[in-house]
């Protein structure tokens, strides 16, 4: 999502820049708009940020195709997510806005590792975190010459279990 607000404001200031060469300054002072969740926005900013989008302008476009990325989170499992990014993708891919069609490739490149959020719920932080716990412990004692033993460690210092249970 990173990725994408990043190619939404390029395209914002872009566009600015073009508008305002033509004396336009409807963009000015809007990046927060169009960076933050509308659930964030105050009502003074919602109203103001719906008399840009229904303008039509592609930082809208770009905007709602942000949007459109963000439901890929909701999908249950990768069949769907992978089938909703495709036609995601189509929509971008077909569409003048450079910084977006770069997002669209970027992720179409990294797909799998995605949409397997989407099955295990598990963000990259937390899988990043558990796996520096698993490899301090392995770092503790030198390394593990039987893997079951390796486990036990791994089982012991991580879920929390009693040396000597009552």
């Amino acid at each position: 999502m990173k990725l994408a607000s990043e190619a939404v404001d390029k395209v914002r200031r872009r566009e600015h820049r073009k508008l305002k060469a033509d004396g336009d300054n409807r963009l000015a002072r809007s990046r927060y708009l169009w960076l933050s969740g509308q659930e964030n926005l105050t009502d003074a900013q919602q109203e103001r940020f719906e008399a840009i989008y229904s303008q039509e302008l592609k930082t809208g476009k770009a905007w709602a195709y942000m949007e459109m990325l963000r439901d890929l989170w909701h999908h249950e499992d990768a069949a769907s997510a992978t089938a909703y990014f495709k036609d995601w993708y189509k929509r971008v891919i077909h569409t003048k806005l450079t910084p977006m069609k770069k997002v669209a490739r970027t992720i179409r490149e990294r797909l799998p590792n995605v949409v397997s959020y989407c099955t295990h719920r598990i963000p990259n932080a937390v899988a990043e975190g558990m796996n520096s716990k698993i490899m301090s412990i392995k770092r503790r004692v030198g390394g593990y010459r039987n893997p079951e033993n390796f486990k036990t460690a791994i089982y012991f210092y991580c879920s929390g279990l009693d040396l000597y249970p009552r």
